[in-house]
């Protein structure tokens, strides 16, 4: 409420009391002082002046990047430069003449990280000239990484403790990521500066290098460069405008009461936090300052911001967000979510100041009941109080106040009564004022500066005190008087007023002493430049400190105290809190309206910006005073002003003393404005489920209610400057008349499907500005199509509608889609959420059905309420019936309830009586597309009979891999009553037995269990399974959370279960799209067979293997691809070696998800255009593992995090290496060895394949190589590696001692029969051969091993006692026969040369061997046992269970992989690497793999691309193919195009087969050996980049191998790329990949690229391009923006691991780089756990290369040289100084070339003795 208007004179002699009071004020400051009023307080009074006068380095920067430094008014040169400051005026201005130079501000002395989740570092003033005095010379940096996505940093004083900011919520809050970090923090050393980066795009968002921080004792100041100028927030103030104008505006910042009439000042609130929108694809950030001071803050068109605040500390929060709504959401979280009103409190309200009497009152109460108006609440303002004193009423005027609520409440309405803080000190008309008293007495009031004093200002009743709402007897005595007050007047709410604090006098009745506190050295740009104007002394004290600190922290403090009352007064009714002022949080307590606004055409407009800013704040309950405070309103204005306000969350209709009546009855029964007030207020009632369902959302999830249309629609640049329109949540429009004699206004109507509310017809217009007609009676009102809203058929109060109907308005969307919620409570009861005393649905449409889920059922209503109407708009036809199901009821809705309007295309449900409370499916359509059968026969031999049998539908089609028999629509399981709990959810599902057992062999398990559990925020599983009978489960650990509860605001995602058909939809939240639902038909779970199918959101699926894939993504057209572990060549839908059922899905809006079955029996997956995806597996159970991304990048990382992060390959192992299977002796080795050296061909390691052994037998040695042992001494004396094969099988056959055998027989190794089938060895052939034979390799295959191949045992590698034995031999081997340095397995899938086992006949049931179901495996028709062993074959878990081979086939690779990486580290003694060709989900963790016995062919060349991109979706990192090709001989060009592509392979390795021509390098001509040792140059040049992203993947999950899609996922071009690849995110390979190809069509994506071997930079990007490709080229491009680690190369990595490091620094557009380097040992064990390595990174900003030490355990002989600095893109004008600083050393020249033409800057520290693994920078300039 204002103060009353005063007349022209009261103006002017007020103005010109002021102007004498403040010469008075400076005059006296001036004569105590000697000088202007300026505090200067030296932090060390000894301190002697600086021996030189301080020279600014001035800076030479965009005029937009100036930062201010003389914010004041009268900047002067001489004051400037007085300043350390750069002057150079200008013709503006509005834009600083006075900036800051260069060197001033702070520097880093000292670092700490703690851990990943806390940085500390210590600060030190540069000596530079203080602002304002008292500079406080050091200070604290710390940085907390709170959660994924919120970062907090704080600096204060480092000796000196410092006002903060007690808040409530924020510190209670005990967070820590649960996952990968989405920002990256860089700390700037010199001078200190802090950047803020996504990691996704690297894009910078907060940058505060922009200009020097300040810290003096009253004036904080720093600045920060923004991602973009799209900034929303700041507050309290009157924006005209949601986005903020970024053109040198200052917006003061401390609260005032002070109308808000459009100006720039400060009213009400206190809010130092915007939002910033970085891009179209909505990916925005926060920034929240927490500091309850004077400030101002300037945005400029950098964009930056500054804030200039006159104490506390500098304590910032930077949330990121995929979307502005994710920010918000964030915000809450920090600050505490909103509070959910009483329901009857989002009924309309009546409110005015001075009604006259309590007469007036009911008058006007009765007059709108009259005329039928929806109304819920009354107001009445001061004065009903006694001379306007608190907790008093007039008794005159108002003497039946106490019976005025029960006159309300007869009714179904409410009354609320408003408080001010200020209590008068005179006494009542009749006595003592005892609430005085009683203050006084516990010592309420904030006191003067002497701590005892009160003060006393001037408020409504004159003279008065102020509580101090920060001291405890003062929280009691407010909470007593307004318990006692409420015995004496009942009332249902307190409404808040005045709380700034306002007083009407400045300061005090007795002024304010003149010190730095009343008159601070800086004053923001605050109303009347005065800080205790209209306000209290800033020396006035309360119990969280000085006036000054907490003065904006008044409304604050007593919304939490008046909580306190509420909940003492009403108990577990939920009242609310109404409050003026306020600070972030008070959203968790109250509702805000934005003041005394004035009843005019500007403040209407103004009221929706407002809204919108405090949506950001977390403030949703708000609104405009509705027809204006002040003036005196007319009939148009209020009209269109009712009809905006039937929309404002909070609706009150509220005005000022001396004004006109403005209630709409006052306008007269049969006015146009009351007909239209009734119209809309009654969608307001019909529509208030939906938006308590609204608040409920932000309530537990932060969403906004009232939301800017950019939230929704950020990808349309259109939508960010919409201020004039809003949405209630994300579905309806509301487009307001905000201006006299219009009735058109320019509406913007979204990219989306929209409903005229109104007439329920679809608007053909979207994504376009329109003329939208809106006569005096109308305002645009439209649903968006995807809306399901729930509604109540309305009446005049909330009490009566809350008994009345209910029903769903359901809106279409594109895909004829829609969903929605539902929050139900009683409504007024307290807690509700909390307590589970609610209900909440899920509603759904999807392909004709609506699915209303229960959530959570914890509330009976007691009006018996049914959902009675809905109806469907966009229904393009009618249908042909409608069922409703609950449970296993289906009941058919007569046709005389159906309704079809086939203009309007709308559907009406009408008189359907479902309880709420209950569960239903409402079914309209029953034609299932084409696209959309789910295969009921998936094996052979399929007809009309089968299919029939089956209870499946028969339909023959021409479409090529469609089923013709295909499963009806509820074929599958029935899901019981299912509720959701905090964790997720647990129920059973019974199968739907009208229909028969499919297959008779396989017994259907008829009663299921279901387990949903929410694992984080971005992961989730379920898992199905038989509850009665234990089956078997997949023994590989994971790495899930030990406490999985994750409130539903932080999760990513949302779960719907569908009851008949029984499916799980799993929803993102962000988009709403739908990423998995299998409530698709066909679900099966028998004893040997499982199916289930799921919808997909896009036809774009990556993954699933091992199997050679023609395209990395997967063709949708029925394709069905076997998975079971083989020993089977690449080849077209042939099951390979590795079994890995994870897939990554795209979605429409470029987010990404990952699934994960984790099931290792056979199985099968197709692929359908529906989209769909249909899973078949012949045992176990299912185990669903979901990762939500939102981006393939994060994918991976989650998936890792889950799986295992891959393993860290030693250094040398990136070296390139050398094998065939096929050596005749050691000599041949030796010759091969000496020939690359003489080439000078980089390589590192040397391989031995089965040749190496005696007749192929594990750990012996053959006789034509004796000589290997000394060769590989020999070799490895030079620095070389070698790495011998181990297959599992162990020959049985041997006349003379085997001791591998022997003890492996000893120790019961290996695998047997189960005991009642014998107990025998299960016999099986491999390699090893018969002793004492001579091979005849010219006979057939089969005959060679009937003959000649000797009997073999498989260990047991799940028995511990197996990887003892194991490690024994290993080491054994090691010791006495020959060293090694790597192991490669092989022929693990297990692979054996006969079908089960010796003799073909395998023991036990045959059920197993050839199942039920057979899924598409290469030699189906020959049984599981082709090849491998029996599946009746029994195997032990560590535990001693006994399982089948039949289930554990598929992870026998895997458990041979762990005890071989583990026996190689404890018998080496150092890292090595592990190669296998086996693989599982998580085997990562240990080996690396390769693609396996690849052909020598061209095709082979692109699938081994899709290979590596497959593996790293599967957290395998280090994988390449056989360069050149295994099987069959190489020919040359073939050869050289796959040595420069496999250069780039992370397992880079040349292997080829026996029998075939060698294939090495050397094996050529010179020009082929040439060009091998050009590109592996390449490779060794750029191993410290691989190694760096090698141990990025070992940490945090990152790929090495990277699809162009990670990076650049927002161009769909990408999404189908699969002939290049990245290393990382920054190097680009474009190979030859085809025969006689001399040039190269490959894709430049949207980014700066540089040509690798010519430091160019190209000139397009988002295009394809045709690359000249001569025969000894690879195309090769760095990315713009990133940093690269080299050294020079040498003949292997032994030597390149001592050259100096240097680095090419490719520069972005911005003229920014990043990059980072990690360095070790290269072979330690665990050297990252240990903290024995070197992490360091590396930026570039304005032309300064910075490291940053990160980590530094390197043992000093590790210590790397800096070499040589490549700077690409530095620009044409030539550089003429390049000097370095470094410890010890500031400033050095350096040598430097630079190149104009390409534009490379080469620079030389070697001259030096710079090492890596210290802070330095690089500073470059031209001179100008």
């Amino acid at each position: 409420m204002g103060k009353r208007k005063f007349s022209g004179l009261e103006i002017t002699l007020i103005v010109l009391f002021v102007l004498v009071g403040i010469v008075a004020i400076a005059l006296v400051v001036l004569l105590a002082t000697g000088e202007p009023a300026v505090t200067k307080e030296p932090t060390n009074p000894t301190q002697q002046p600086d021996p030189e006068p301080f020279v600014p380095v001035c800076p030479d920067i965009p005029i937009a990047e100036r930062v201010d430094c003389h914010p004041e008014a009268g900047g002067s040169q001489q004051r400037c430069l007085a300043r350390g400051c750069c002057w150079s005026p200008l013709d503006q201005t509005n834009v600083p003449w006075c900036f800051f130079s260069s060197n001033n501000g702070y520097t880093v002395v000292s670092q700490n990280r703690a851990d990943r989740t806390r940085l500390e570092a210590q600060l030190k003033r540069v000596n530079s000239p203080s602002l304002y005095g008292a500079e406080i010379t050091e200070l604290t940096f710390t940085a907390e990484m709170q959660t994924e996505n919120r970062l907090r940093f704080h600096i204060t004083d480092a000796n000196k403790a410092r006002f903060e900011v007690p808040h409530e919520h924020v510190n209670s809050l005990t967070s820590s990521p649960n996952g990968p970090l989405n920002y990256e923090l860089e700390l700037v050393h010199s001078p200190f500066g802090v950047r803020v980066r996504r990691v996704s795009n690297r894009k910078i968002l907060f940058d505060t290098t922009v200009a020097p921080l300040i810290f003096e004792d009253q004036y904080l100041q720093i600045s920060a460069k923004l991602a973009s100028d799209n900034v929303y927030g700041l507050g309290e103030h009157v924006h005209q405008n949601y986005r903020h104008d970024m053109n040198w505006r200052t917006w003061p910042i401390f609260t005032r009461d002070s109308f808000p009439n459009g100006g720039t000042h400060n009213i009400y609130g206190h809010y130092p936090f915007f939002m910033c929108l970085e891009t179209d694809q909505g990916e925005s950030f926060g920034v929240f300052l927490m500091n309850s001071n004077a400030m101002d803050v300037t945005l400029q068109p950098a964009p930056a911001v500054t804030y200039r605040t006159i104490g506390g500390v500098l304590d910032f929060y930077i949330l990121l967000g995929a979307t502005p709504e994710a920010i918000v959401q964030e915000f809450t979280e920090l600050v505490g979510r909103p509070t959910i009103p009483p329901y009857w409190a989002f009924g309309f309200q009546l409110s005015r100041w001075d009604y006259g009497s309590l007469e007036e009152v009911k008058r006007t109460v009765e007059r709108n009941r009259e005329i039928g108006l929806p109304y819920d609440t009354q107001y009445t303002d001061i004065d009903y109080m006694e001379d306007k004193k608190d907790f008093t009423y007039d008794m005159v005027k108002f003497k039946d106040l106490p019976q005025f609520a029960d006159y309300m409440h007869e009714q179904g309405q409410k009354y609320i009564l408003i408080l001010d803080p200020a209590i008068a000190i005179s006494k009542r008309i009749n006595g003592t004022y005892e609430s005085y008293d009683r203050g006084a007495e516990v010592e309420a009031w904030i006191t003067e500066a002497d701590g005892t004093t009160p003060l006393v200002g001037e408020v409504w009743p004159g003279a008065t005190v102020f509580p101090d709402y920060t001291k405890r007897s003062c929280i009691d005595w407010w909470v007593d008087e307004i318990e006692r007050f409420y015995k004496e007047v009942k009332h249902d709410a307190i409404w808040i007023d005045m709380n700034e604090v306002s007083s009407f006098v400045q300061g005090s009745s007795k002024g304010c002493a003149a010190n730095k506190l009343n008159y601070p050295p800086f004053t923001p740009k605050i109303l009347d430049d005065l800080i205790y104007s209209k306000t209290l002394c800033m020396d006035a004290k309360q119990a969280w400190g000085n006036h000054y600190d907490v003065h904006s922290l008044y409304g604050y403090s007593m919304v939490l105290a008046t909580d306190e009352a509420v909940k003492k007064v009403f108990g577990n009714n939920r009242s609310f809190i109404l409050t003026r002022s306020s600070f972030p949080g008070v959203g968790k307590y109250s509702g805000h309206w934005l003041g005394d606004n004035a009843a005019n055409w500007n403040d209407i407009k103004w009221a929706i910006p407002g809204m919108l800013e405090f949506s950001l704040f977390g403030v949703p309950y708000i609104g405009a005073d509705i027809c204006g405070f002040f003036d005196d309103v007319t009939e148009e204005l209020c009209r269109r002003w009712m009809q905006v306000g039937a929309f404002y969350p909070f609706s009150r209709n509220h005005n000022a003393q001396y004004y006109k009546p403005q209630d709409p009855a006052a306008f007269g029964a049969d006015s146009l404005l009351v007909k239209t007030s009734k119209h809309y207020l009654s969608i307001r009632y019909t529509l208030l489920p939906y938006l308590y369902t609204l608040f409920y959302k932000a309530h537990v999830s932060g969403d906004t209610v009232v939301r800017p249309v950019m939230h929704e629609f950020y990808s349309d640049s259109a939508t960010w400057t919409v201020d004039r329109q809003f949405l209630w949540g994300a579905h309806l429009l509301i487009t307001p008349v905000l201006d006299a004699g219009v009735d058109t206004v320019k509406a913007y109507i979204p990219d989306a499907v929209w409903y005229n509310y109104e007439t329920e017809e679809k608007i053909t217009e979207r994504k376009q500005q329109v003329d939208m007609y809106l006569p005096a009676d109308k305002l645009g009102l439209h649903i968006r199509g995807g809306a399901i809203l729930p509604i109540q058929r309305p009446a005049v109060t909330t009490t009566h509608s809350r008994r009345s109907p209910m029903g769903l308005i359901i809106a279409l969307d594109d895909n004829n889609e829609a969903s929605g919620e539902l929050f139900w409570d009683d409504g007024e009861s307290r807690d509700t959420v909390s307590s589970g005393a609610y209900i909440h649905y899920k509603f759904s449409v999807v392909y004709g059905v609506l699915t209303m889920q229960v959530q959570h059922n914890g509330y009976v209503d007691p009006n018996n309420l049914v959902f009675e109407n809905i109806t469907v708009l966009g229904l393009s036809s009618p249908p042909t019936a409608v069922s409703i199901t609950e449970g296993s009821s289906v009941v058919a809705v007569p046709e005389f309830n159906i309704q079809y309007d086939s203009l309007k295309k709308v559907l009406y449900l009408r008189g359907l009586s479902m309880e709420l409370g209950k569960s239903y499916t409402v079914n309209w359509s029953s034609v299932i597309s084409d696209f959309e059968r789910i295969d009921c026969y998936p094996e052979d031999g399929s007809d009309e009979a089968k299919c029939s049998s089956r209870g499946c539908i028969w339909q023959p089609t021409n479409l090529n891999g469609m089923p013709w028999c295909y499963f009806p629509q509820d074929y599958g399981y029935i899901a019981e009553p299912v509720t959701e709990t905090p964790t997720g959810w647990n129920f059973n599902i019974v199968r739907n037995t009208k229909y028969p057992a499919p297959r008779a062999a396989s017994r259907d398990i008829d009663t299921l269990q279901v387990e949903i559990t929410y694992l984080s925020p971005h992961s989730l599983r379920f898992k199905i399974y038989d509850p009665a009978n234990k089956r078997y489960e997949v023994p590989v650990p994971l790495t899930l959370p030990s406490d999985p509860s994750v409130p539903e605001s932080r999760r990513m995602y949302r779960v719907q279960v569908t009851q008949q058909p029984f499916g799980i939809q799993v929803i993102r939240n962000s988009t709403g799209t739908v990423i998995w639902d299998s409530s698709l038909p066909g679900f099966t779970f028998s004893d040997m067979f499982i199916q289930v199918s799921t919808r997909l959101p896009s036809q774009y699926i990556y993954g699933f293997g091992e199997t050679e894939h023609a395209s990395f993504r997967h063709d949708l057209n029925w394709h069905t691809w076997g998975m079971f572990s083989k020993d089977q060549p690449p080849g077209y839908k042939m099951n390979c070696y590795g079994v890995h059922p994870f897939y990554m899905g795209l979605e429409p809006t470029a987010h990404a998800h990952g699934v994960l079955l984790l099931n290792s029996n056979a199985m099968d997956v197709t692929l359908q255009p529906t989209p769909a995806l249909t899973y078949r597996t012949i045992g176990g159970i299912l185990d669903f593992y979901m990762v939500m991304g939102p981006t393939p990048e994060l994918v991976v990382q989650e998936y890792t995090e889950m799986i295992g992060r891959p393993v860290l390959p030693a250094y040398w192992s990136l070296g390139f290496q050398l094998c065939r299977y096929g050596y005749t002796n050691d000599t041949e080795i030796a010759e091969l060895y000496r020939d690359m050296k003489s080439a000078g061909i980089p390589y590192d390691v040397q391989y031995a394949d089965i040749d190496y052994m005696e007749r192929q037998l594990d750990f012996t040695l053959g006789k034509d190589f004796q000589g290997l042992p000394a060769l590989v001494e020999s070799m490895r004396a030079e620095k070389m590696r070698f790495i011998f094969i181990l297959d599992p099988a162990i020959s049985g056959n041997e006349t003379e001692p085997y001791p591998a055998f022997e003890r492996g027989v000893k120790d019961d190794v290996f695998i047997k029969w189960p005991a009642h089938l014998g107990d025998g060895i299960v016999w099986g052939k491999v390699w090893p051969d018969f002793p004492n034979v001579d091979v005849d390799e010219s006979l057939d295959w089969d005959t060679q091993v009937e003959i000649y191949r000797s009997y073999t045992a498989f260990p047991d590698f799940f028995r511990n006692h197996t990887a003892t034995w194991w490690h024994r031999e290993i080491s054994d081997f090691y010791t006495n026969t020959i060293k090694f340095d790597g192991i490669w397995i092989d022929m693990n899938e297990p692979s054996s040369f006969v079908h089960g086992t010796v003799g073909g006949k395998c023991l036990g049931d045959d059920i197993y061997e050839n199942p039920p179901y057979m899924p598409p495996l290469e030699s189906k028709h020959e049984g599981l046992n082709h090849k491998t062993l029996c599946m009746n074959s029994e195997q032990f878990l560590p535990g001693g269970t006994p399982v089948k081979h039949y289930d554990v086939h598929n992870l026998y690779g895997w458990s041979h992989t762990k005890p071989t990486y583990d026996a190689l580290l404890n018998v080496t003694g150092a890292r090595g690497i592990v190669v296998t060709r086996s693989t599982y989900p998580t085997s990562g963790q240990w080996a690396g793999h390769w693609l396996g016995d690849n052909n020598a062919s061209w095709d082979q060349l692109y699938k081994s691309i899709i290979g590596m991109l497959e593996f790293s979706l599967f957290g395998i990192s280090y994988t390449g193919a056989d360069i050149c090709g295994f099987f069959n001989e190489a020919e040359y060009e073939m050869c050289l195009r796959w040595m420069q592509l496999g250069a780039f392979y992370p397992y880079s390795r040349n292997h080829n087969g026996k029998g075939n021509k060698r294939q090495d390098p050397v094996a050529w001509d010179a020009p082929f050996a040439e060009a091998s040792r050009d590109v592996l140059n390449i490779r060794y040049t750029l191993l410290p980049y691989l190694y760096t992203l090698m141990y990025e993947a070992h940490t945090e999950g990152s790929t090495v191998v990277r699809p162009l899609l990670h990076e650049f996922v927002n161009d769909k071009v990408t999404w189908d790329i699969h002939r290049q690849f990245l290393w990382g995110p920054a190097l680009l390979i474009s190979p030859a990949l085809e025969k006689g190809e001399t040039v190269v069509s490959a894709y430049v994506p949207n980014a700066r690229w540089y040509d690798y071997h010519t430091a160019r930079a190209l000139d397009v990007r988002g295009q394809f391009v045709n690359m000249p490709t001569p025969l000894n080229k690879i195309n090769l491009h760095v990315r713009g923006g990133h940093i690269l680690p080299w050294q020079k190369p040498e003949n292997n990595t032994f030597y390149s691991r001592k050259n100096p490091l240097g680095l090419i620094v490719a520069l972005g557009d911005d003229g920014t780089a990043r990059g980072s380097l990690f360095w070790d040992d290269g072979e330690g064990i665990d050297t990252d756990k240990s903290g024995q390595y070197l992490l360091q990174s590396f930026s570039v900003f304005k032309k300064t290369l910075t490291s940053t030490l990160l980590q530094n355990g390197l043992d000093p002989a590790d210590r790397l040289r800096l070499g040589h600095v490549r700077v690409w893109g530095t620009g044409s004008i030539p550089i003429t100084k390049v000097s370095i600083t470094y410890p010890g050393d500031s400033g050095s020249l350096l040598n430097f070339y630079h190149d104009a033409v390409t534009e490379e800057l080469v620079i030389d520290t070697t001259s030096g003795l710079y090492f890596v693994g210290q802070h330095f920078s690089i500073s470059w300039s031209t001179g100008l």
